[in-house]
């Protein structure tokens, strides 16, 4: 969904990172879905989750950026409709009663547009439910990677902001100056652990940060990593065990119209 240009290896994500859709399954208990109602999962990635939803709503549509996600969840769910879209600019014939996004929109950094996109494709009281990366998100393993990089002489790798992680205060006013009302609002840690045991770190890198080594040589690429990896040892290897620092923002609101009282 507009995510700086990061390709995305559904057969990777789905093998190492499968802990992306199995936290939303807790998001899908927040947004519960009514069997008369139309639900679009946007960014919906290898469409898991989509199917989730499926089981409990009149319809639900799955969007993604990614074609190859995209081929991922209508080979997986072939009874399930899943669109080719971008966040910031999507117009389908169906209008919703809820937006649903899970991990996904950190990775819109043109979040106003996005924000207006989920506005007009939802019904007059129809809500979204997001859960996404909020401030401080994966700061430990980002900061040290841009340190790395900079060694190494890659100054512009360092300086790149591919994620959009905003405060709570922040992101609800522009849903506020959108025409939303918020209705729940969470910040919170969720240490999360890699499936990578040897390699977790340098593992989630080269799949959620693969843009900062456009330009790097393969040998350079593969030094940064240990280097990040080792120096993160003693912060987030426990017991053997790798976990990346998330910190995950939750939203709830609803759309207002100009005579809704919400």
């Amino acid at each position: 969904m507009n995510q700086s240009d990061a390709s995305w290896d559904a057969k990777l994500y789905n093998e190492k990172h499968s802990f992306v859709y199995e936290y939303g399954k807790d998001l899908i208990e927040l947004l519960n879905p009514k069997d008369d109602e139309c639900i679009l999962d946007l960014g919906c990635g290898s469409g898991q989750l989509t199917a989730e939803i499926s089981k409990k709503a009149k319809m639900v549509i799955g969007m993604d950026s990614s074609q190859d996600m995209i081929q991922n969840a209508r080979l997986n769910f072939p009874e399930l409709e899943f669109e080719l879209g971008d966040a910031t600019d999507f117009h389908l014939d169906t209008v919703f009663n809820s937006v649903f996004s899970n991990a996904v929109l950190h990775w819109v950094t043109d979040f106003e547009s996005a924000i207006s996109c989920r506005y007009s494709n939802l019904i007059p009281g129809g809500k979204i439910v997001l859960e996404f990366g909020g401030k401080g998100n994966v700061q430990t393993i980002i900061e040290q990677l841009r340190k790395a990089l900079n060694k190494k002489g890659y100054t512009n790798q360092s300086n790149l902001h591919l994620w959009y992680f905003p405060s709570i205060s922040e992101y609800t006013t522009h849903l506020e100056k959108a025409g939303f009302e918020v209705v729940f609002a969470q910040l919170y840690d969720r240490p999360t652990e890699l499936a990578d045991e040897k390699n977790g770190i340098k593992d989630w890198i080269s799949m959620f940060g693969s843009t900062f080594f456009i330009g790097v040589s393969t040998i350079d690429k593969e030094e940064i990593l240990s280097e990040v990896q080792e120096v993160l040892k003693p912060v987030l290897l426990r017991e053997g065990k790798w976990y990346a620092d998330y910190k995950r923002l939750r939203v709830i609101a609803v759309k207002k119209t100009p005579n809704s009282k919400v």
